[in-house]
């Protein structure tokens, strides 16, 4: 497990696997740890603009384990949560039993990923989102939050594709 104190602590490279699909997996799995490593960075660092991203991407790039993550998600996840970081608090905001200020780090950066990766990722199914949020709760979070952030991101989903939720229902 990971130090989530200091943001430039990397996880354990994930385990390699058989077959392609969980390779994929895997990949994607790894690139949103560093993109939460880098949500991490920025926002301890302030969390108020573009202009630390570069920094962070750069710093994120020379960690170990970066060659496993699928490039293109991580890219996508940790540019995508910095530019639209107001938007996407404003879309999970009225989901939250606190201020955004009041958010640990580690929880904020996985509800800025999980949020722009539920708006503009539709392709993966909102429940692999979820999941995988819960997971770098688990992973990189305090004892209960990924309960808290199951809650939210199970509100969120209804809100962002509730057609998609209801038809698992």
């Amino acid at each position: 497990m990971s130090d989530t104190n200091n943001p430039g602590t990397t996880p354990a490279s994930v385990p390699a696997s058989g077959g392609a699909r969980q390779n994929a997996r895997s990949a994607r799995r790894r690139a949103r740890e560093v993109a939460l490593q880098g949500l991490y960075e920025w926002l301890v660092k302030g969390g108020n603009g573009l202009e630390d991203l570069g920094d962070v991407d750069a710093h994120m790039r020379d960690a170990d384990g970066f060659s496993e993550a699928d490039f293109e998600h991580y890219n996508s996840l940790l540019s995508g949560s910095v530019r639209d970081a107001a938007a996407l608090r404003e879309r999970f905001a009225p989901f939250v039993d606190r201020p955004i200020a009041e958010l640990s780090p580690v929880e904020h950066g996985i509800l800025l990923l999980a949020t722009y990766e539920l708006l503009h990722h539709v392709d993966i199914p909102y429940k692999v989102v979820i999941n995988e949020a819960v997971e770098l709760a688990k992973s990189f979070g305090g004892t209960d939050g990924f309960k808290f952030v199951n809650g939210v991101l199970d509100k969120l989903a209804i809100d962002v594709r509730g057609a998609e939720v209801q038809a698992r229902r």
